[in-house]
């Protein structure tokens, strides 16, 4: 032990970074790598409904689910495997670099001499973006049109780029309705001060059967979004099931009617509560203000640490020190510790405040609906209701199905 300390004290400090940094990486990805293990283990061995969910979800749902689970956490350790070794390849070929030299060829044979630096720097994006697209396009298509497609989940004729990116610009906001749902969307925002505008309906089951709602707008502008997969009365699956109703036996309408997209009205308000309750005890405000916080800090180190020459001596930069590749060395590698243990924290936050939205749901009178709500969204999306304690409590922002569950239940008891 001795011997290697002596070693690696030895050692110039741009080898110490650069080592320090491929180590903490593959730390890193042999940590989630457990972690996924371990969670893979709990896909293959509940084969069965929890007893919690024995009432409300069918063996055929969770199966579904269990399935869907298994097959996207075997992709994730393939794709990840990938990304770790591609991106250790590039560390130790001196890939960054080279990246940079041949931006700077390019640029200098359109005219631009070395001291145009935000020329070199665009090129050098430019390149790195297409690098990563070509190598990430046949990951992206596996996952969208074999286990998304697999799993019933999409919707595309289309590359995915369009469905993630372009599509969303494109999305059709349709006023919800006068009704009964409205009215009662309004009453509540008012009981809250919730400053309301308008309630709008997007067609999202075009790109994705996954079901969602949020609000967005500034100061007194507030506006609701509903997915029409979330809405029972909206969703085209349900639509293209009653238009097929007509040549069903009994026995194919009961099992259609149980496999119903979307949610009741009062399941919605349960929903729309607690993402109002998101609001009102300004976890939306405390989210900003901590990323405000965190940008000053990260951008006042790298103040601090753009001088320092064994930064960029440890990824092969030894004359020069251009100010993008500062930004890529300190931000993705030398903070990676510290981003690792900020973004556990957050998830903790995260989860408290997702428990605290609960809450605040039921303090509405939503606890009961909100319950069953949970369900048929964790149906929808087909959610597995079971985790892994350790694998939940590092990657998941939302608490698992069945601790929610039995907070609210304790609160419909009460």
């Amino acid at each position: 032990m001795a011997l290697s300390g002596d070693l690696w004290a030895e050692l110039p400090a741009e080898k110490r970074i650069f080592c320090s940094v491929l180590l903490f990486s593959w730390a890193v990805y042999l940590w989630e790598a457990f972690l996924a293990h371990r969670q893979r283990r709990v896909y293959r061995t509940t084969t069965h409904v929890p007893q919690e969910l024995g009432q409300i979800m069918d063996s055929e749902t969770f199966e579904k689910s269990r399935l869907y689970q298994l097959d996207k956490s075997t992709f994730s350790f393939w794709s990840g495997l990938y990304s770790e070794v591609e991106g250790t390849m590039i560390l130790l070929c001196g890939g960054i670099p080279f990246l940079w030299n041949l931006s700077g060829q390019i640029s200098g044979r359109a005219g631009f001499g070395p001291e145009y630096e935000i020329v070199q720097s665009l090129l050098f994006l430019l390149l790195a973006t297409l690098f990563s697209a070509v190598t990430g396009l046949p990951w992206s298509l596996y996952n969208t049109f074999v286990i998304e497609e697999k799993h019933g989940f999409n919707q595309q004729v289309l590359v995915t780029i369009y469905a993630d990116y372009i599509a969303p610009l494109f999305d059709k906001f349709i006023p919800l309705p006068e009704g009964e749902l409205k009215q009662q969307i309004e009453t509540m925002a008012k009981s809250i001060d919730f400053p309301l505008t308008k309630v709008y309906v997007v067609e999202g089951s075009k790109r994705s059967s996954h079901s969602n709602a949020y609000f967005y707008g500034f100061f007194k502008n507030k506006r609701i979004v509903l997915f029409d997969t979330l809405l029972e009365d909206y969703s085209a699956l349900n639509k293209e099931a009653a238009e097929g109703e007509g040549g069903e036996n009994e026995e194919t309408k009961s099992k259609t009617k149980n496999k119903k997209q979307g949610c009741k009205n009062e399941e919605v308000l349960a929903v729309l509560g607690h993402e109002l309750g998101h609001w009102k005890l300004g976890h939306t405000v405390k989210n900003i203000i901590i990323s405000q916080i965190n940008s000053f800090l990260c951008f006042f180190l790298f103040a601090v640490l753009i001088g320092r020459k064994e930064l960029f001596a440890a990824f092969g930069f030894y004359d020069t020190q251009p100010t993008l590749i500062g930004l890529m060395i300190i931000f993705q590698f030398i903070f990676s510790p510290y981003n690792e243990v900020l973004s556990f924290c957050l998830t903790v936050l995260s989860r408290q405040f997702e428990f605290q939205a609960d809450a605040f749901a039921k303090e509405l009178g939503k606890a009961k609906d909100l319950y069953s709500a949970l369900i048929k969204l964790n149906k929808d999306n087909l959610g597995f209701p079971v985790s892994d304690w350790i694998f939940s409590m590092w990657h998941y922002s939302h608490p698992p199905l069945l601790e929610r569950l039995q907070a609210l239940k304790d609160a419909k008891q009460e």
